[in-house]
């Protein structure tokens, strides 16, 4: 289905390595604070100088988009629209953030990673052509413009049908809103997060993301607090914006299926990207979709694009690949990106659940390579510990106590908190092999904080237990964390089972998946 007749003329047979390609790239990450106030939207407007100098403001205009902000779900919202589109044959291209171990992850092609090959084709005739053409004027993109100009590139030249793009953060100067009259918009679940640039009431954040709001396109949202919905409403009425609003999926409308990205969360969001799916196919495919009640069933190919539907770092389970032990289930890890308040309930619900084996209410029987992982029968003795890091930004007294009173309200306590340092670097784009094993030299300072917030919570707990017991650990990286997980398991019994819940970061769990799979 490759439009290969779209590729540029630098030919495809480009050797300029991957790495030389991802050193390029690390080039255009600033090292000012993305908070930086004096930025003014970052000078928005050269996004539109970028698209002449790339010459794709013609191709931006023809693009069928599908654009999604949001606090949290928004990936998932993605995820299940390009997912639903597919199924009905149509050509898709999906740009979501970040990325979890590579960054083609960013750019999916009819629900596939970008190939290495037409990645290093369509990323050197971007860069190149922006080397020569910009100046002190219109300067080189920054890192995550530059990322989105390379989407609607591969978009336009892999002459997608439909184009599903999840805004990187906030909405409003986001580059992916160059996009000026798009299908359809949608707004995922809204709540505190990157405050220090979006503002610090939900009012404020919500003005962000109805930026992506455009003069009578329509819109859906989820359910939103009040001050937040009052300003997504305001926002819509002056543009003429049609904005509804939907509830969560239910059961009986996926016909018994389960959805393909776990958690009770995602009933909500795959309800959205229904009515992004509905919409985008009525309008642009053409077809007649059935209105959805709250008691009708939704058409085949929905509920297969929705039970199909798959995501990185979300509600994730996998079982440590290299641990040699009698049974494949003694080291399972949980993972799942949450890094604000509300998410960390989500996830700390996700994770109780699961295991916990209470697959009444929760997709939390999940199937890895065909065998029913990270389930304690009776005889077990199941041991949660907690894998932690969050960015220094974020504040660990909102998320740790989400974290571990959600937890606790669902009988899951863990018997230990480690907190590791990340090892992808915020600078550089790599690749597995540049991941440092261990830095005798490194910061802690961040660590040490969290572990404090951490002891401060367990304190009360600790009444009557045995002193001796220690309930947290700082590693200096985290391979010695997953040694010291791998140590712990070949130590115990054999009826232990170690279930660690990877949280408060994208860029962990994008690390721990390069660690523990093969």
């Amino acid at each position: 289905m490759a439009a290969a007749s779209g590729l540029p003329s630098s030919s495809l047979d480009t050797r300029d390595s991957y790495e030389e390609a991802l050193a390029a790239l690390s080039s255009l990450i600033t090292k000012r604070s993305r908070a930086d106030k004096s930025n003014k939207g970052d000078r928005f407007e050269l996004v539109f100088d970028y698209l002449k100098l790339l010459d794709l403001e013609e191709d931006i205009l023809k693009m069928k988009v599908i654009h999604v902000a949001g606090t949290k779900g928004k990936g998932s919202t993605c995820a299940f629209t390009e997912s639903i589109l597919r199924s009905y044959g149509f050509r898709t291209g999906l740009f979501t953030s970040p990325h979890l171990i590579d960054v083609r992850e960013r750019f999916r092609l009819d629900g596939k990673d970008i190939s290495e090959e037409k990645f290093l084709v369509y990323f050197w005739w971007c860069y190149n052509r922006l080397k020569e053409r910009t100046n002190e004027e219109i300067p080189m993109p920054t890192y995550f413009r530059f990322l989105a100009l390379l989407a609607f590139k591969i978009f336009a030249a892999e002459e997608v049908d439909a184009a599903i793009l999840e805004v990187g953060l906030g909405g409003k100067f986001d580059a992916t809103n160059a996009v000026q009259k798009p299908v359809v918009c949608g707004i995922s679940s809204l709540g505190y997060d990157h405050m220090e640039i979006l503002g610090d009431t939900l009012g404020k954040i919500a003005g962000e993301k109805a930026g992506i709001f455009k003069p009578g396109v329509p819109a859906f949202t989820v359910p939103q607090p009040d001050e937040a919905m009052r300003v997504l409403e305001e926002k819509a009425s002056e543009l003429d914006v049609n904005l509804e609003g939907v509830q969560p999926l239910t059961a009986r409308q996926l016909s018994g299926q389960k959805l393909g990205l776990d958690g009770e969360h995602q009933y909500l969001n795959a309800r959205l990207a229904v009515s992004l799916a509905s919409t985008w196919l009525q309008q642009i495919g053409n077809l007649e979709v059935p209105t959805l009640t709250q008691m009708s069933i939704l058409p085949e190919k929905f509920i297969k694009g929705l039970a199909t539907t798959s995501l990185q770092g979300r509600a994730q389970v996998v079982p440590d690949q290299f641990i040699e032990t009698r049974t494949s289930g003694d080291l399972v890890f949980y993972l799942d990106g949450a890094h604000s308040p509300e998410s960390m309930d989500v996830c700390a619900k996700w994770f109780s659940l699961a295991v916990k084996g209470d697959n009444k209410s929760e997709r939390s029987e999940h199937l890895v390579n065909g065998s029913c992982h990270g389930k304690c029968s009776g005889e077990e003795n199941c041991q949660q510990i907690l894998l932690f890091n969050c960015m220094s930004v974020r504040d660990p007294n909102l998320l740790l106590p989400h974290l571990r009173n959600t937890c606790a309200n669902y009988g899951v306590h863990f018997k230990k908190a480690l907190f590791v340092p990340n090892m992808s670097v915020y600078h550089k784009v790599g690749t597995t092999a540049d991941l440092p094993e261990d830095d005798p030299h490194v910061d802690l300072s961040w660590q040490l904080t969290l572990q404090k917030v951490w002891e401060r919570l367990v304190h009360n707990e600790r009444e009557g237990e045995d002193s001796e017991s220690i309930k947290s650990e700082v590693f200096t990286s985290l391979p010695m964390a997953i040694k010291w997980l791998r140590d712990s398991v070949h130590e115990s019994s054999s009826a232990t089972r170690f279930q660690v819940l990877v949280t408060g970061s994208l860029h962990l769990v994008g690390d721990v998946l390069r660690l523990i799979r093969k």
